[in-house]
């Protein structure tokens, strides 16, 4: 049996502005920063071989903080784990995009990525993860837009899947062919 933690990055400034990020490289603020402390320091009580991280900075910082935490000498980067390209609404807020397009601004092509291109990659990935890495428990460290994509792809009964919280764990089994959600969304360690 194949274990994974999905990990959301922990908060950004543009998080706390409501601004999209996409592609842009944001780093944590420093409550990103203790956040993903904390979030190591929960999971320091048990055996995990690898971490995996997206080649954003939010996301390679919090698997850094995290890998140091849990002894992993070094964090696996793969683009695939990259978050969705938002296109020409990077860095705006909702209210922005309502007044620059309108409110039917999500129907517009504004050089965001396609949900189908998302999930492609992040299939994709987890392949060549569970081909690679059979057996191991593995942390990924990526981002709310990609988890909740590539986890409506994983596990349709669970879709929509909800808003993803900064640093929160989702913990999947793969087994017999299947995909198992154990835990979900769980920020436990912010308490």
């Amino acid at each position: 049996m194949t274990q994974i933690a999905i990990i959301r990055h922990g908060t950004t400034s543009w998080n706390k502005a409501g601004k999209l990020q996409g592609h842009s490289d944001i780093p944590l603020d420093e409550e990103g920063v203790q956040q993903a402390l904390k979030l190591g320091l929960r999971l320091s009580g048990e055996p995990w071989d690898l971490i995996y991280s997206s080649h954003l900075l939010r996301a390679r910082q919090t698997a850094a903080v995290i890998a140091q935490e849990l002894q992993i000498a070094s964090v696996i980067e793969d683009k695939r784990l990259g978050e969705a390209g938002g296109g020409l609404i990077e860095g705006t807020t909702e209210e922005e995009r309502i007044r620059k397009w309108g409110e039917a601004w999500k129907l517009m092509d504004l050089g965001m990525e396609p949900g189908e291109s998302v999930v492609g990659r992040g299939l994709s990935f987890m392949q060549d993860l569970l081909t690679e890495n059979s057996g191991k428990k593995i942390l990924l460290v990526s981002h709310g837009s990609f988890i909740r994509q590539l986890l409506d792809a994983l596990l349709p009964a669970m879709h929509p899947t909800p808003a993803m919280k900064n640093t929160s764990i989702t913990r999947l089994q793969f087994s017999n062919e299947n995909w198992h959600c154990e835990l979900f969304n769980c920020v436990s360690h912010l308490e």
